[in-house]
């Protein structure tokens, strides 16, 4: 409560009459996505949607101002974006009644009960599309059977990520006449939008061969990936690191792990532009704008037990994906690009700075149209029109 108290005082007073409720955007269909990465791989699935009925009116929410303003960015037509509402039993009567949704759309895991619960009290239904649950979350769930049951029992129509998830989902009460086909739609992800002239300038700077993301880093990934990044100096000082972390309010603290090592480096956050050894990316909302600029992505959350950040949205922007052991939350895709030689798995620093010094142009080139090409085959785009067409049904 003082987290959320804390944001609503930081908000402005449009935004916290959102998350109260209030809004005046009446739609059939409502598509909840929680930010950026979510909504990001449902935004073929909203086209999709909408291309299958020309009078369909969508209301999107989620739960980031950033993720608010990325949405508005793609100009759709027949679609609003605002916060989602609080899941508090007034906020959402008074939302519900305003917006009128005959279909709730949940992208991922965004399972609120008072939210899902309503929707089926007023006749409406819920989907819930491209679904996670590592065998943690499937721990922790089970310690809640009776909860566990009344909410997976809310589902109307489900359809997860990968094989493993499905199960464990349907374990805990998923009823199996609502499970649909497999979509994971992270793999069908296209390159994100970014600022195009602010790549063209930083561009200039930095060289996409020798530039290095390392992408939505976790605590104790930082120091390792910082000395592996130190090391390859050594036989490479053209690299350049790109360092963003998963959480930019940690940024004075990784700052001062960068201080520690000698490593130059300047500070998106502050404005200041690259050109020295570590650019510190410590904003929200320009992870595409890394990609892009980056040759090879060390994708973060792996290298310590946080079960991995999706490989997808950095294989759509020809980035080599280096990851760590711990990948429970996208496990069958990591499997897949691991079969076919399309990633590179390190678990050391001494394993990243080999990795940095080793994948030469051709083996980028390769690895990445080779990355490509298994994304593909995944999960092929038009899949989508009868996974809508399915939802408008319901």
């Amino acid at each position: 409560m003082p987290v959320l108290a804390w944001r609503l005082w930081r908000e402005g007073p449009a935004q916290r009459a959102q998350r109260f409720g209030q809004t005046e955007n009446a739609a059939p269909v409502w598509v909840h996505g929680a930010s950026n990465g979510e909504l990001t791989a449902a935004k073929p699935l909203i086209d999709a949607l909408l291309d299958s009925d020309p009078k369909l009116r969508l209301l999107i929410t989620c739960n980031t101002v950033t993720a608010c303003a990325m949405v508005q960015s793609w100009a759709l037509e027949r679609a609003q974006v605002q916060l989602a509402p609080l899941d508090l039993r007034w906020v959402l009567k008074r939302f519900l009644r305003a917006v009128n949704p005959r279909l709730l759309i949940v992208i991922e895991n965004e399972l609120w009960p008072n939210r899902m619960a309503m929707m089926q009290a007023r006749g409406g239904a819920v989907a819930v599309v491209s679904a996670r649950m590592s065998e943690k979350s499937a721990t922790n769930w089970a310690r809640l059977p009776g909860l566990a049951s009344q909410v997976m029992g809310l589902i109307d129509m489900f359809c997860a990520q990968d094989a493993a998830s499905q199960a464990r989902f349907a374990a805990l009460g998923v009823d199996k006449s609502a499970i649909g086909p497999i979509v994971n739609l992270k793999s069908r992800t296209a390159p994100g939008a970014f600022d195009k002239a602010l790549f063209d300038a930083y561009a200039q700077i930095l060289p996409r061969d020798s530039t290095v993301l390392a992408a939505s880093t976790h605590p104790g990934e930082e120091a390792i990936v910082l000395d592996a990044f130190k090391t390859a100096l050594e036989f490479r000082p053209d690299l350049r690191l790109i360092l963003a972390p998963r959480h930019p309010k940690r940024s004075d603290a990784v700052a001062q792990l960068i201080r520690e090592r000698a490593l130059s480096f300047t500070r998106r956050s502050r404005a200041e532009p690259p050109g020295k050894q570590v650019f510190l990316a410590d904003t929200l909302g320009e992870m595409a704008l890394w990609y892009e600029l980056s040759s090879l992505c060390f994708v973060g959350g792996s290298l310590v037990p946080k079960g991995g950040h999706t490989p997808f949205e950095p294989i759509a922007h020809g980035c080599v994906v280096l990851h760590g052991p711990y990948l429970e939350n996208y496990a069958e895709p990591y499997a897949a690009l691991d079969a076919a030689g399309a990633v590179t798995r390190v678990a050391s620093a001494k394993d990243l700075t080999q990795s940095l010094l080793s994948l030469d142009t051709g083996a980028r080139h390769h690895m990445a149209a080779q990355a490509r090409e298994v994304a593909g085959e995944l999960h092929a785009p038009d899949r989508l029109k009868p996974i809508a067409a399915k939802l408008l049904k319901l």
